[in-house]
């Protein structure tokens, strides 16, 4: 990620990932990790020493900001199976897997620790991938206590799903669960990454929303054609634009560890390397990370709810070197008007090449070096150089 460019015309500007200081213990696979660059310009601050740029920070407006709170989901039936015999995979009895008695003491351990840690409170909406051991996860991480009937509130998941032999999960006081596309696993050829029909899940789990899946049916997995990788970080790009334009603040994300490996695979490329591998290394079943997702394209519209516009009631407050600037320019006015006149005329009128401006006592007068304009008009320099100067100072100070 290069910060002294500007973001190129064509591309739309990609957030940036900052940790942040929740997260669980990380996991020890960390395999070689693809250098996907997004285009994008930023400002970065560092101490006036000769500091490398990769140890550097960055600044950034607060509303422009959103934290999110990663998880993979806990271990399923197809993470056994296939990590004894890879081709495992493949087998049609792995369809849409769900998760293992294993699996489910993960999400009890990882609902402890939202609890306790204070997350459970601050998530305003979680976004979780519409395959049975996804939504299993986010039912048991981010759900209520045990459902009890004569509560007048939807489940977030109904008793015994995926024959796990658990009780309902309740809604209450939670926030709101949305099932999204964008953040499904790897497409095609493995049974496990298929997903069910949308009627078949809505009845599992009454209280997520599948409003944004277009097709009941799973039209995006085909058993012939594997997702290329690029294409899962591409989706992933899409999915953390989608993110952006959100209007919650700390948004939990349960999702699957190839598409969380390779859509962040494209940040940190501008931090320590120890901070890239915080980043991108792949989650551990039933991990969670939180980070900063920074809009630095502006792709939502958010309005900052802390900043504060000043100067009420209104008075002078003219900084000192402002006033200074000022000064300067009320004694160099007479210059800069006849020179920019002078630029103005050469613009509408160029006198042919070579030759030189009749208004020349000015000049003379003031015995100023000049400058030629156009190839034909001269001007005085100081008051130019002077001018461009105090322009350059106003628009970037």
């Amino acid at each position: 990620m290069t910060f002294s460019t500007p973001f190129p015309p064509s591309l739309i500007p990609t957030p940036i990932f900052k940790p942040a200081t929740t997260a669980a213990s990380p996991s020890s696979y960390s395999p070689l990790l693809p250098q996907i660059r997004p285009s994008s310009s930023v400002l970065r601050c560092s101490s006036i020493s000769d500091m490398d740029a990769t140890a550097g920070q960055g600044l950034y407006p607060l509303h422009r900001c959103k934290t999110i709170h990663l998880v993979r989901h806990a271990q399923g039936i197809h993470n056994v199976e296939g990590e004894k015999d890879h081709s495992a995979y493949l087998s049609q009895e792995l369809f849409d897997a769900h998760l293992t008695p294993l699996g489910w003491q993960q999400v009890d351990n990882l609902h402890k620790h939202v609890q306790a840690c204070g997350l459970s409170k601050k998530v305003e909406l979680v976004v979780v991938s519409p395959l049975l051991r996804t939504m299993q996860t986010a039912a048991g991480v981010f759900g209520g206590e045990s459902y009890k009937d004569g509560i007048d509130v939807t489940p977030l998941m109904v008793a015994n799903v995926g024959n796990s032999e658990r009780p309902a999960i309740s809604s209450l006081n939670r926030p709101p669960f949305l099932a999204l596309e964008l953040c499904r696993e790897h497409l095609g050829v493995h049974p496990c990454d298929k997903r069910r029909s949308i009627h078949e899940y809505r009845p599992l789990f009454p209280a997520i929303d599948f409003s944004l899946i277009e097709s009941d049916d799973d039209v995006l997995w085909t058993a012939d054609v594997r997702e290329k990788n690029e294409d899962v970080a591409s989706r992933g790009m899409k999915f953390m634009n989608w993110l952006c334009t959100r209007k919650e603040k700390e948004i939990a994300v349960v999702s699957h560890s190839g598409f969380l490996f390779h859509a962040l695979s494209a940040f940190g490329n501008d931090c320590h390397p120890l901070v890239k591998s915080e980043i991108c290394k792949h989650f551990a079943n039933c991990e969670l990370r939180s980070m900063v997702i920074v809009d630095r394209g502006m792709i939502g519209s958010d309005s900052s709810t802390t900043n504060y516009p000043g100067k009420i009631p209104h008075g002078l407050d003219l900084p000192s070197d402002v006033a200074n600037d000022k000064e300067e320019l009320k004694l160099l006015n007479p210059y800069m008007t006849q020179s920019m006149e002078t630029i103005k005329r050469a613009i509408r009128s160029p006198p042919p090449l070579g030759s030189v401006s009749s208004n020349q006592d000015p000049i003379k007068d003031k015995k100023m070096p000049t400058i030629k304009i156009c190839k034909c008009q001269m001007v005085p320099m100081v008051p130019m150089v002077s001018m461009v100067s105090m322009v350059f100072r106003n628009c970037f100070a």
